[in-house]
């Protein structure tokens, strides 16, 4: 039966045990459905968590190995639940498992697509890719054709994980807007095989039974029931021990998801300073001695002159003047924003927290070069010194989904490249001491490419 269900189809195997049951004098069972997932979570160098849904209650099993004709080995749970979460612990690095989900009897779904790598171990230099979805869930064509050029891009080479930069479900992020938005739309392609470490968006905090400022304060919206991630340090990183904002580590990479949206304390922001994330976050990057790269990521971007105006809008403002000096000053090597539905992209660039006509590039630029290291003029990596590790990259890519809007200063002074017309998904592509970063567009095309190192 193990190899059957590996092998064969889902509904064949349950034909069976309808067959097997009757045969044996048993009555017939209606078995529950799957809804949502299987999904990965909070994966570390030696587990990770998988998340499904069934339309009845049922108990949880994960039947997982290395070997996909042979899963022997099993995490239950004996609860009857219709959201099934289960830990899958004690693995081993760097190895690839197969799994199946279901409850003790059944099978729901299991194949050679049903399955995951661990993270390496902390510290350690490797090829990883990293895909970076933003503004994506709204169930457009643009939506299906940006995930499907995506797919198309990275071919046969897998993701280590992929990440999304908030406003995951239009436009209310209630339950049934990230299942028809979300879920369904990257169930078979992306949320079975990799990891997913996520980022809110204020659409993620929009309620219809509540208030957009009661849920900033509570945090009782869909985003933070449906996702799981590593707020206790698993992954590496001081513990958070909330799901709003997080840090984990693969390999030589050092992440921050970070909550620009919600209240902590029933009060604080991002940009406040003496807040409880900012205050964590400094803790974070004090401890951080053993990462080559930092990155940092959440909705609200510090410039852009996309569909939002970060020389208008109260938050973008603060959140420039106030907090991204302080990342500046922690060497933070790269932010990843969305919330405008376009992409934009920095140079090299460190010192700058004033409006767009303020910006100066002799004065806050570390490189004029475009970074493309194609081979053309000017076009040399952005290169960072390992010992006083000076300069930010910042980028916006939040047409996943959502596309379009100019304010009336785009492009921004301080992006080097812009484009409000095409929708697309980013690349983060890390070999040792060389960051590659790739913008790959709902028509295939790669539009912007960018290449970072690091030397002694």
């Amino acid at each position: 039966m193990g190899s059957l269900l590996i092998h064969g189809s889902i509904a064949t195997a349950q034909k069976q045990q309808r067959q097997n049951d009757e045969e044996d004098g048993k009555p017939s069972r209606v078995r529950p459905q799957l809804l949502r997932g299987p999904y990965l979570q909070s994966a570390t160098p030696n587990s990770i968590v998988i998340r499904w849904r069934t339309d009845a209650s049922a108990r949880s099993r994960v039947r997982f190995g290395a070997d996909p004709a042979h899963l022997t080995s099993n995490a239950d749970d004996s609860a009857l639940v219709t959201e099934h979460q289960l830990l899958l612990s004690h693995l081993q690095p760097s190895t690839r498992y197969y799994y199946s989900i279901g409850a003790f009897r059944d099978t729901l779904q299991s194949g050679m697509d049903n399955s995951f790598t661990t993270l390496p171990i902390p510290g350690t230099p490797g090829d990883y890719r990293i895909g970076i979805f933003g503004d994506c869930g709204n169930n457009s064509v643009n939506q299906r054709n940006v995930r499907d050029q995506f797919l198309e891009h990275i071919d046969s080479v897998p993701l280590t994980a992929w990440i999304l930069v908030g406003d995951n479900a239009y436009s209310d992020g209630v339950d049934a807007e990230f299942q028809t938005n979300f879920f369904n739309i990257y169930k078979d392609n992306l949320l079975k095989k990799y990891p997913l470490y996520p980022a809110p968006g204020n659409h993620d905090y929009h309620d219809v039974e509540f208030t957009a400022a009661v849920a900033q304060r509570t945090h009782s919206v869909a985003y933070y029931q449906d996702f799981s991630v590593p707020e206790n340090g698993e992954a590496g990183g001081v513990p958070s021990h909330t799901k709003a904002f997080y840090s984990y580590d693969i390999g030589n990479i050092h992440f921050l998801s970070l909550d620009s949206y919600g209240k902590e304390a029933g009060s604080y922001r991002l940009y406040d300073t003496a807040g409880p994330q900012v205050q964590w976050i400094k803790h974070d990057l004090e401890a951080n001695t053993n990462r080559t790269w930092v990155i940092a990521y959440w909705h609200h971007p510090p410039y852009t002159m996309g569909s939002h105006s970060s020389d208008k809008e109260d938050e973008l403002v603060r959140i420039r003047e106030n907090f991204i000096r302080i990342l500046e000053r922690y060497g933070v090597d790269l932010v990843i924003c969305g919330h405008s539905h376009d992409y934009e992209r920095s140079r090299l660039m460190k010192g700058y927290y004033g409006k767009e006509a303020d910006f100066d590039s002799v004065k806050y630029n570390l490189s004029q070069s475009s970074g493309k290291d194609d081979g053309t003029l000017h076009s040399e990596p952005y290169r960072k010194d390992l010992k006083d590790n000076q300069g930010t990259v910042y980028v916006v890519t939040g047409s996943a989904g959502k596309l379009g809007g100019q304010q009336p200063g785009y492009p921004h002074n301080a992006m080097y490249f812009s484009d409000a017309t095409h929708g697309g998904a980013s690349l983060l592509r890390i070999r040792g001491n060389r960051l590659e970063f790739s913008w790959i567009c709902a028509d295939g095309v790669v539009r912007d490419h960018f290449v970072m190192e690091k030397t002694p």
